[in-house]
């Protein structure tokens, strides 16, 4: 079976192997055992309360239970810009205008931002090419929208997703080339990383100090801008399906968009609902497939399950109990004996609500 759960410090070594198949552009997620080291313990003490507002951030991988690989990663960051800047261009309009000339041109413009700063954000989503079937993609980013259901006392207002910008056959970013290679006078992929790796005062000393016009950009990095990288495609689907949406800001490198929305606006906020189990291996599927998630902080997991709830409550089999860590592997206990086992469900597409 198939589970998305919170990362344990013995998945240190398939984080790494799958980080090494992420490509270019994947800046939260780096093949970096460090890292990867350090940010496994930051999970660990978000969890127990002791990471400050500005270090706090989840991480979770897909696990496939029959085999034990990890296949899959993503991640949420209570509040970003809180230690270091959270740089941004927005996207402006700006009007030049002349009436003795009758002359009245409109131009886009990219300003730096922070407006974001405090924000929760989603990142670091990635699936193994292998793992991408059976709306495993679904599962594995919508994953994260049950967990701040939830937990929603943990997160700010707000939440972003920055997606990955458009890179060339070659694998250039035209954006770059036309605008950030000019004043960083690094290759993309070290910029990348030293960003990665949260070490951006080089940003701070070497950005642009005035706003770019979009204009006098080659047409090949107007093109780039707000355009989502194909392989990324999928997943920016799947956040505007649960209610994110472009607001106008782009990644300063690449110029890939920033996906927004309120917390409490998502999908998963809105509609999800806490129900009580009824444990039954005979339980038949109905076509529907619903997201399941346990209640736990500490052991935080999310499942697929073929059925919608009927009359008040979710039947699972003792197999999907199991991975949602609500039963043992002996005889499982039945409702009226567990009344405390509840599970928050939520249908996985909107379309497939009954």
């Amino acid at each position: 079976m198939i589970v998305v759960r919170v990362v344990q410090a013995d998945d240190l070594d398939a984080l790494f192997e799958l980080a090494s198949r992420t490509g270019r552009g994947m800046t939260s997620f780096k093949p970096d055992r460090a890292a990867l080291t350090q940010r496994i313990d930051r999970v660990r003490r978000t969890i127990e309360g002791t990471a400050p507002l500005g270090e706090q951030g989840y991480l979770f991988v897909m696990e496939d239970t029959e085999t034990r690989a990890v296949v899959g990663v993503c991640a949420l960051e209570a509040a970003v810009g809180m230690t270091q800047p959270f740089y941004n261009y927005r996207i402006s309009t700006v009007v030049h205008a002349s009436r003795e000339l009758d002359i009245w041109t409109k131009m886009t413009m990219l300003n730096i931002s922070h407006d974001l700063t405090g924000y929760a954000e989603l990142c670091s989503l990635f699936l193994a090419p292998d793992a991408r079937v059976s709306g495993n993609g679904a599962l594995l980013s919508k994953s994260r929208f049950m967990f701040l259901a939830q937990f929603a006392e943990r997160f700010p207002p707000r939440i972003c997703a920055e997606m990955r910008g458009h890179f060339d056959e070659q694998g250039e970013s035209s954006f770059w080339s036309a605008v950030g290679a000019h004043f960083y006078q690094i290759e993309f992929d070290q910029a990348d990383y030293l960003s990665s790796h949260g070490k951006k005062s080089f940003v701070a000393e070497l950005m642009p100090r005035y706003p770019v016009y979009v204009d006098l950009l080659p047409p090949e990095a107007q093109a780039c801008i707000a355009k989502t990288h194909k392989d990324t495609l999928p997943a920016r689907t799947l956040l505007e399906a649960e209610g994110m949406r472009f607001e106008n800001h782009i990644d300063i490198f690449d110029a890939g968009p920033v996906l927004e929305s309120h917390v409490d606006t998502t999908r998963a906020a809105r509609e999800s609902l806490l129900l009580p189990i009824e444990l039954d291996d005979s339980a038949p599927g109905d076509g529907v497939r619903h997201l399941v998630s346990n209640t736990s902080l500490t052991d935080f997991r999310v499942i697929l399950v073929p059925r919608a709830p009927h009359s008040g409550s979710l039947k699972l089999t003792r197999e999907e109990a199991r991975a949602l860590n609500l039963a043992g592997d002996g005889a499982a206990p039945q409702l009226h004996e567990q009344p405390q086992a509840q599970v928050r469900v939520l249908s996985l597409y909107p379309k497939e609500r009954k």
